[in-house]
């Protein structure tokens, strides 16, 4: 018997996939298929940044959201293709059907998220019965629908015309990984910057449910009954309705969202290219407040007490020429330049825009001192871990003020790192001091000590010290680090130098005494956190 080396015939369609009855040519259709297969990628990739970042920005705390989202996302996406096995049969009205559930929740999710948060209250601190588990929720259900699309938008590419699973697959997938591109490009440089999150959202919302309509309305329709056209053009109308609304009302959401969370004597809401900046109070007898990335970064109740323990300490000893990396603020220049001698400050800050509060806005101005009219207060906006990476040999300063964000927040991360404190250390004078801003030390301890361990392995010695707020509770500040309603009852700072160990021994003359400093040392001790490894650029341990 010769044994038969012909090619086996192939498998037959399934019994739904009849000839293509499309209005237009088939190499068209399958046009008009990848091009809606790109859209559609694109408006999926953007829903997952938006989730991404919003998150983040609520939460603080990029790394975690970013692989809850992701992994969440990924899950879902693969029981979403499998659960759309079963609905080939019905492809070209599941498809339609699917894209408008996926504008609405999509182009929603935005403002849903941002309204609980603003409404129920601390973000962080409801992970088992609130708006995080939302978050999870929305992540999970975007997920599914994306997942779903592949498989419905492979059947309907081979009843146009029906090729080799490989090719049809590398097609569809060139498609989307293209769009998703194009969509995450979009997201950050076009969409965020031009129209925020919510309209950002809700634009996308309407642009994918427009690209599946017309695909299946368009070029599927002959597949679907008069009353599934009816249908599916009446569910996509009404989702484009409520984006459209909720993009009309967005202003007046933001206004009493932000009102929510801030309270009802905003005056300055601007989003700048690098955070939100929000400033409250400041007239008719309110403190100010102002807040970044929804974090509170100066409280006009208690910022003084916050501004002299971080800058007097390190102000003992030469202090001719003096660098504070971020208080764009101006506030611990204002400390800075209560000392005689001191011949120039140099703050290097990373937004613009706060420097243009704290020159022109009369409350700020007022409570920083004017410093920004002082000759001898020079700004440079830039990221503080490049400029001292560049910095000019020779370029030296007796004393270095760190007043970052918290090391929680994991943007600022790497500016709490060894390799940002041995930058740190090439500039500074042999007998010049470091002070660093390193969080709450009662509700963080191991943070506040992985500081202290860093600036040792860094070369550097320390002397850490605790200070407790005057205020606590919902007004304290800075660096409310766990949701905009929860505040550091202490503060936590790091004195460091080059050669010996630095004592705390501010200026007589100056608003603490050098017995106030020593108890502030002595008050940080119970919190000790032994045996803690440095955090590097590699490796962060906040």
């Amino acid at each position: 018997m010769i044994e038969s080396h012909a090619p086996a015939p192939p498998s037959a369609p399934p019994p739904w996939a009849g000839p293509a009855r499309l209005p237009v040519r088939p190499g068209t259709g399958r046009f008009l298929v990848l091009a809606c297969v790109f859209v559609c990628a694109a408006c999926g990739l953007v829903y997952e940044l938006e989730l991404v970042s919003l998150a983040s920005y609520l939460t603080g705390d990029p790394v975690t959201q970013t692989s809850v989202v992701l992994s969440v996302m990924v899950f879902a996406m693969g029981i979403g293709s499998l659960a759309a096995k079963g609905l080939r049969r019905h492809a070209a009205a599941a498809f339609g059907a699917l894209e408008a559930l996926l504008a609405l929740v999509g182009g929603c999710s935005a403002m849903t998220l941002y309204a609980v948060f603003a409404w129920t209250g601390d973000w962080g601190g409801l992970w088992a019965s609130g708006p995080r588990w939302l978050l999870v929720a929305f992540s999970l259900a975007i997920g599914l629908l994306i997942g779903a699309e592949v498989p419905l938008l492979m059947e309907l590419t081979q009843r146009i015309r029906r090729q080799d699973a490989g090719g049809a697959v590398a097609d569809l997938f060139a498609a989307d990984y293209v769009g998703a591109l194009v969509g995450g490009l979009a997201f950050p440089f076009l969409l965020l910057p031009l129209l925020g999150q919510l309209t950002g959202a809700m634009l996308t919302g309407a642009v994918n449910a427009v690209a599946g309509a017309a695909l299946v309305l368009g070029l599927f329709r002959r597949y679907l009954t008069r009353r599934a056209r009816w249908l599916l053009l009446a569910a996509n109308l009404a989702v484009l309705g409520v984006l459209a609304t909720a993009a009309v009302l967005v202003d007046d959401f933001e206004r009493a969202a932000r009102e929510a969370v801030y309270g009802d004597d905003v005056r300055v809401a601007l989003q700048t290219g690098v955070q939100e900046v929000v400033l409250t109070g400041g007239t008719g007898g309110h403190p100010l407040d102002l807040y970044l990335d929804g974090r509170l970064r100066v409280s006009g109740r208690d910022e003084h007490r916050y501004h002299e323990a971080l800058v007097h300490p390190a102000m003992s000893g030469p202090h001719a020429r003096v660098l504070v990396l971020g208080g764009g603020d101006g506030l611990a220049a204002r400390e800075v330049l209560r000392y005689p001698g001191v011949r120039r400050v140099d703050i290097v800050a990373l937004d613009p825009a706060v420097v243009g509060l704290a020159r022109r806005d009369p409350a700020l101005s007022r409570l920083n001192g004017h410093v920004y009219g002082d000759p001898r207060v020079h700004v440079t906006t830039a990221d503080a871990f490049r400029l001292l990476r560049t910095a000019a040999p020779g370029t030296s300063y007796d004393v270095v003020i760190a007043d970052l964000p918290d090391p929680g927040v994991t943007a600022s991360t790497k500016l709490y790192s060894q390799e940002f404190y041995g930058l740190v250390r090439r500039v500074l004078a042999p007998d010049g001091r470091l002070v660093v801003h390193a969080g709450p030390v009662s509700s963080r301890p191991r943070v506040f000590w992985t500081v202290d361990a860093t600036l040792r392995a860094a070369g550097l010695r320390t002397t850490p010290y605790r200070v407790g707020g005057r205020h606590s509770g919902p007004d304290a500040g800075p660096d409310r680090t766990d949701g905009p309603y929860r505040a550091p009852r202490d503060w936590g700072f790091v004195l460091a130098s080059r050669e010996a160990r630095p004592v705390p021994a501010p200026d007589p003359r100056g608003p603490l005494a050098r017995e106030w400093l020593e108890a502030a040392e002595r008050a940080a001790q119970p919190t000790r956190v032994r045996g803690l490894a440095p955090s590097t650029l590699v490796h962060p341990r906040y």
